[in-house]
């Protein structure tokens, strides 16, 4: 496990052919290595209300306070039970050329994988167990299916308006305390 738990965040050395594979309710997904930050382990989440439900609470992260969803959730699936592999995987997502950060909870991280672009479908427009505007596409590996995700799609507006909030919260919080 402390193989997978390490710092992601120089994207010089990534290729852009790199995914992250994780598990959520018995299911493979990937998400692009070039938006992953880092992978923590599960930690106590401190709840924040008036937030949709799939929306957490929020983490402290070296003193900062980075917003957790539960990504199962947020695809309409239930939600695994929180094990030892159980692991907050911390993205960078972009809006309107601002970047903040969001914890997204899997059951299990596997690997980083190489996947070239002429395996990867399109997305179907049926079959899915979740909305398919979240899926990037689809990848034949090991003689399974595996999602791509496209984390930029993964909220709407209001709900990245929601999170970049919160990370303006952590910075004035942090801005406080000097």
């Amino acid at each position: 496990m402390s193989d997978d738990i390490q710092e992601l965040s120089n994207k010089s050395q990534l290729d852009n052919d790199q995914y992250l594979t994780f598990i959520l309710s018995e299911e493979e997904f990937s998400l692009p290595i070039i938006h992953i930050k880092e992978i923590v382990e599960y930690c106590e989440i401190t709840p924040v209300p008036l937030v949709p439900s799939f929306i957490k609470g929020v983490i402290n992260l070296r003193g900062g306070v980075v917003p957790v969803i539960g990504l199962a959730e947020r695809f309409g699936m239930e939600a695994g039970e929180i094990t030892k592999r159980t692991c907050i995987v911390i993205v960078e997502i972009e809006h309107d050329s601002e970047v903040a950060l969001m914890g997204c909870i899997v059951d299990k991280v596997l690997q980083v994988r190489d996947i070239e672009d002429d395996v990867i479908d399109p997305a179907p427009s049926f079959g899915s167990t979740i909305n398919i505007d979240f899926i990037k596409g689809m990848a034949k590996i090991d003689e399974k299916i595996v999602a791509i995700l496209e984390i930029e799609k993964i909220l709407s507006v209001e709900e990245i308006a929601i999170v970049r909030e919160m990370n303006k919260n952590k910075e004035n919080a942090t801005d406080d305390a000097d």
